[in-house]
């Protein structure tokens, strides 16, 4: 799987998106922001979470939070972050590579309307160097995402 995945899925449903590999590892959003020239809240970070018995994903803003409240009153339970060794079973990208795109397993996807405030995000594409330039909308229409709110962004100073 990984990033050679994400190549597949997207030469069959966006080819004219390409993989960006850098050097250096962008695992974590402050890194992916540093070696793609973003503002962190760009980073469009995919966490893997289970609510009751319910695996899924939701991508949200790179400096957003899970407001435990909201995505309770959304998605029907609080959820759980899966374990490093869950996430590569279901996703098959590693934790600080994990996007919606290239799954090894179909799973329910779901966008934060905090993406919606950029024309452009820059979710990770299946490895802890590589990523993707895309608009929120056009990532969120490829892989079937549904938009949601439950997330809590931090207050402008």
């Amino acid at each position: 799987m990984t990033v050679e995945s994400v190549r597949a899925f997207l030469s069959a449903h966006a080819p004219d998106l390409e993989v960006v590999e850098l050097a250096a590892s962008t695992a974590t959003v402050e890194m992916a922001a540093r070696g793609h020239g973003v503002a962190p809240a760009q980073i469009a970070k995919t966490l893997s979470l289970r609510i009751k018995d319910r695996n899924l994903l939701v991508v949200t803003s790179g400096d957003a939070r899970l407001n435990n409240r909201k995505i309770k009153d959304v998605l029907g339970g609080k959820p759980r972050m899966l374990a490093a060794d869950e996430v590569v079973s279901l996703t098959g990208h590693p934790v600080g590579g994990v996007c919606p795109f290239g799954l090894a397993t179909p799973l329910p996807v779901y966008c934060d309307v905090s993406l919606k405030a950029f024309d452009e995000v820059v979710p990770a594409a299946g490895s802890t160097n590589s990523a993707v330039r895309i608009a929120p909308e056009r990532m969120a229409s490829l892989v079937s995402a549904e938009w949601i709110d439950v997330c809590d962004r931090p207050q402008a100073p």
